[in-house]
């Protein structure tokens, strides 16, 4: 019964809350470096630039959940 109170770490989402709002905001503008990659890796399929470009705007998407992960196992039970 423990071990599934220790998974919970509230005070982990708390504190990390202000930092997943701000890396939303990052993932926005992730979003719109996605599609601006997809568009121009679909215009030139060879500029494997436009590839990395849509890779890194993904990982900008996933921003969030990763900080609130993050913050959540920084905090002991």
């Amino acid at each position: 019964m423990e071990d599934e109170f220790c998974e919970c770490r509230p005070l982990g989402f708390l504190v990390g809350l202000p930092f997943a709002l701000v890396s939303l905001v990052l993932s926005l503008v992730g979003a719109i470096i996605w599609l601006l990659g997809s568009i121009s890796s679909c215009l030139c399929p060879c500029c494997i630039c436009c590839a990395e470009l849509s890779n890194v705007g993904m990982s900008l998407v996933k921003l969030p959940g990763r900080v609130l992960r993050w913050f959540i196992s920084k905090i002991p039970c």
